[in-house]
């Protein structure tokens, strides 16, 4: 109980201290003289009137238009994630049917695809994408996110597919299903907790990668993770840091709502696939 008592204090107050000092001026957040100013507020009421002050979201989202940013992981995540889940759960329940040797086979090349840094993949595709004209827009890094994402996907889902026993499948056949109808109306609701697991797992590669869109968008199409970097880039402006900070809690808070949202599934999916048949 102590554990993880202490545990939860160390993974929380760093998040809590950035979601207050966020609502200050880079002066007190980044204080030499006190600490304790970025709890009291001092230059912040200095230079706003008020202990808390909103100038580092307002700088972000709307002088530098992190808005476009959200918006474009928005349809990178949505984009990657549907995907990733379309094609892994097909690939993964074939492959836990499948008696061949070639499914082992490639399972393996899929693990060792994998295994391999992102960086070594891209430097792959930036010479035809550069000759194709495709480099710098949004399709190009969610094709590339795809096939990294696509075998940590297969992998999963047919760990979750192999704790489902085959009598499923051969019942709702006996009864008039073919094979696809006893995948989708039979095997898909009784693993659905497995997907959502899987899909969130899907979502936080994409969510939060910056190799991939960093090295593949250009300005105007980034991402929030490379765009929060790119305000770090600027710390010699005073107070645009603190952009950086607004922009860091503003990435942050829907992952703590998305996790909260679907913690019982994302229990449930990796309890189901950590029990066979």
């Amino acid at each position: 109980m102590i554990f993880l008592t202490v545990w939860l204090i160390a993974a929380t107050v760093p998040f809590l201290w950035t979601l207050w000092g966020s609502f200050k001026v880079q002066a007190d957040f980044f204080s030499r003289e006190d600490w304790r100013n970025a709890i009291f507020g001092v230059n912040t009421i200095q230079q706003t009137g008020d202990a808390f002050t909103g100038d580092g979201y307002a700088g972000a989202w709307i002088e530098r238009e992190f808005w476009r940013a959200a918006l474009n992981t928005g349809l990178v995540v949505l984009c990657v994630t549907s995907v990733s889940l379309m094609v892994g759960t097909l690939a993964g329940y074939a492959l836990s049917r499948s008696s061949r040797q070639y499914a082992f086979w490639l399972l393996i090349g899929a693990l060792i695809f994998r295994a391999m840094p992102h960086i070594t993949l891209v430097s792959g595709y930036l010479l035809p994408f550069f000759e194709l004209n495709v480099w710098g827009v949004l399709p190009t890094a969610i094709v590339v996110l795809v096939a990294i994402n696509q075998p940590f996907t297969i992998w999963m889902l047919h760990s979750f597919f192999l704790s489902v026993p085959r009598d499923l499948d051969e019942s709702a056949m006996v009864d008039g299903c073919s094979q696809f109808q006893a995948f989708r109306l039979v095997i898909i609701p009784v693993m659905w907790p497995g997907v959502i697991t899987t899909g969130l797992f899907s979502f936080l590669l994409a969510y939060n990668d910056f190799v991939v869109t960093a090295l593949l968008l250009n300005q105007d199409n980034q991402t929030m993770v490379p765009k929060i970097a790119s305000f770090l880039g600027t710390v010699q402006t005073e107070g645009a840091i603190m952009y950086a900070v607004a922009a860091v809690v503003s990435a942050t808070v829907p992952l703590f709502v998305l996790v909260l949202f679907f913690q019982r599934q994302i229990v449930g999916g990796l309890t189901a696939g950590a029990v066979k048949g």
